[in-house]
Order: C-alpha cells, then structure tokens, then sequence
C-alpha cells in the first residue's frame, strides 16, 4: 500500500536521505524545510507528485496550525506516518548556558514536533489511519558529550514525549517510537574537528561514523507494516556507541 509521509528538514542531510529512502519505497513524502534546496527540487524532478513540500520555518510555533497543518495537509489525503526530523544545534557548556538560545532551540526541537504531532494524530483519527510517528533522537541522550548537554536536554524530552504518545494512542492503532541515532556526517556536526570526530568514533564497537542510509532505512521500516507491534520504543542505530 502505498504511503503517505510527513517528514521535516528535508533540505539536506539525514531528512533528505529519508525523503530519498521513503519515495524508494514507493511512497508519498510530504517534505517540510525552511527552503527547497537544489538536492530536494532534483527529487521533486524525478519523483514528481510524490515529492511534496512546503516551505515553513518551525521556530515559528504559533503558526503551525494556520501555515504548516491547513495549508499542507488536507484531510483529503491520509497520512500515514510522521518523522520528526528537523532540528537545531546549541553546543555549549553548561557554565556558559544562554535562556534566549536556550529557548529558540526548544522551539524547533520540541515546541514544534509536539504540536505537529497533536496534528498528525487529529489528522490520522479523522482518516481511520494506523499511523505511526518517529523522532529522531540522539546518542548524547543516553551516553554523555561535552557541550552537548542543553541538546541532549531536547531529545530526551522527545523520547519522554514519545513513549507516553505511544501508551496514550495506541488502543487506536497509532504507533510512536524515537530512533536513536549515533554521531552522522551532517551540517550540524560538520563544525568538529578531525580529531574531535575521531575520540567520538573510538567510543563505537564499530569505530566508525553512523551511515545516514542505515538510519534512514530503520526509519522506513518503523513506518512500515513488519514493525506493527512495535511502539513506545527507542531504537538505536549508533555504530555500538553504548
């Protein structure tokens, strides 16, 4: 059957890899980032219809509903599932901590995914849909970084998040689950060091860097049928890290 899925900060990254993973598998990817970069436009030229996306900045919360939910997802069509992807990065240590950075963080990492899950749900109920979402957490929840702990803070509140949307929907066949992802080659880490990048790769079984497709491919196997009875659960693609 085919599928219909949400997914935010598709403009590069891990997000484009799990758009590029969702329309592989023959689906529908309702791409969200604050701009279409040239990587997604050359999916939308090979995909066509079924590489969707709107424009919308996440920080702005207020706005969800009126420009992100109404304008973008129609009751007409079903959704099938959610990834919460997007997300910023306030590296700091915990000395040095800035409320107003704090804050707009908070916004786009758990503000925001908070009530575009409160929507998807709505959504899926309306459509007699058995979705299911997926958070993308993070590593530093579980094992810690220097710098990273206001971060961390964000995706354990996800995970917390999670977990009770799982117990809270699941009587209605709606599943929730955070993927926990190891240390990846993207923009937000790209500002490490070699030398940095290398302690953090010492700290895997593996040795080495996550893959963004192996994240992507669990995601898309979260969302699938064959992880029906899975929910409430925090998955770990990390290369061993813990």
């Amino acid at each position: 059957m085919s599928k219909n899925i949400l997914v935010t900060g598709v403009s590069q990254g891990l997000g484009l890899a799990i758009a590029r993973a969702v329309l592989d598998e023959g689906w529908t990817v309702s791409g969200v980032s604050r701009r279409l970069s040239g990587d997604y436009a050359a999916l939308q030229e090979k995909h066509g219809s079924r590489a969707r996306f709107h424009a919308f900045d996440l920080s702005r919360t207020d706005d969800v509903k009126a420009e992100l939910v109404d304008k973008f997802l129609p009751f007409e069509s079903p959704l099938h599932g959610y990834v919460n992807n997007a997300a910023m990065a306030y590296d700091d240590i915990v000395t040095n901590l800035d409320a107003a950075r704090l804050r707009a963080m908070y916004e786009v990492n758990v503000f925001a995914p908070m009530l575009i899950t409160k929507y998807a749900i709505r959504h899926m109920l309306f459509t007699r849909t058995a979705g299911a979402i997926v958070h993308i957490s993070s590593i530093s929840v579980h094992t810690g970084y220097k710098g990273l702990a206001m971060y961390a803070s964000t995706k354990g509140a996800l995970e917390a998040f999670s977990k009770n949307t799982a117990r809270e929907w699941g009587e209605r066949g709606l599943r929730s689950n955070c993927l926990v992802a190891g240390f990846m080659e993207t923009a937000m880490s790209g500002k490490l060091s070699e030398e940095q990048r290398q302690r953090i790769y010492n700290r895997t079984a593996l040795k080495r860097v996550t893959a963004l497709e192996s994240v992507a491919e669990t995601v898309i196997f979260l969302l699938g049928d064959g992880a029906a009875s899975i929910t409430g659960q925090n998955i770990f693609v990390d290369s061993g890290t813990i």
